[in-house]
């Protein structure tokens, strides 16, 4: 037997809340494909999100957009799992799931260096490192080192960094710019944007 035949699955995991999704999103799950060599990539839109101090656009939306941004990258799967739980969700949640649904898979979580510098307030956040490699998006800095989070500096070995080209995107920037009837089609791309516009999506800021 080849060992191509006896390697395990790589599933990364890009969750968020796409509200909306936007290019950068796209930019990062092309970069952890190429860079962590993915089967495949769950993008997997926020449910009841107990750390986000808004109300989330329906998911039926933020899902919808997420399986136009991502249809490009063959290894992306829209994954609808988050949005389905009733109360809080949590990250150990999932992971948990899909090392049940996928064993022996190799799992990628990918964050932004944000999230990454709160890992330690998340829930069970050890947990989270023992069932997965926590891999960040670094924003690209043209001097200085290379930041070292709380987390990393415990468990070194469960971290890896993806090189990120420089992309000044924010879903409150589209928001705010749809909501003052701005074009963002080069901000989420034709077939985003045309979704937005027919369910008239972020018309008041």
């Amino acid at each position: 037997m080849s060992a191509a035949a006896v390697s395990p699955r790589r599933v990364g995991i890009l969750g968020g809340a796409f509200d909306p999704p936007h290019l950068a999103h796209l930019a990062l799950a092309q970069a952890a494909v190429a860079q962590l060599q993915l089967d495949e990539l769950r993008v997997i839109p926020t449910g009841q999100a107990w750390h986000k101090p808004r109300p989330l656009t329906a998911a039926v939306h933020r899902l919808a957009m997420a399986e136009l941004l991502f249809a490009e990258l063959p290894q992306a799967v829209a994954d609808a799992r988050e949005t389905r739980r009733s109360g809080p969700t949590y990250t150990l949640d999932t992971l948990n799931e899909l090392r049940a649904e996928v064993p022996g898979a190799d799992i990628f979580l990918i964050i932004g260096a944000d999230q990454a510098q709160a890992l330690t307030t998340w829930h069970a956040w050890e947990q989270i490192l023992q069932s997965a490699t926590i891999c960040v998006a670094d924003r690209p800095f043209s001097t200085g080192p290379r930041v070292v989070f709380d987390a990393e500096t415990a468990y070194p070995d469960r971290f890896f960094h993806l090189q990120m080209p420089a992309m000044a995107l924010s879903a409150t920037d589209i928001r705010a710019a749809i909501s003052t009837h701005q074009n963002v089609t080069a901000l989420v791309g034709e077939s985003v944007a045309r979704y937005i516009a027919a369910h008239h999506l972020y018309q008041t800021a």
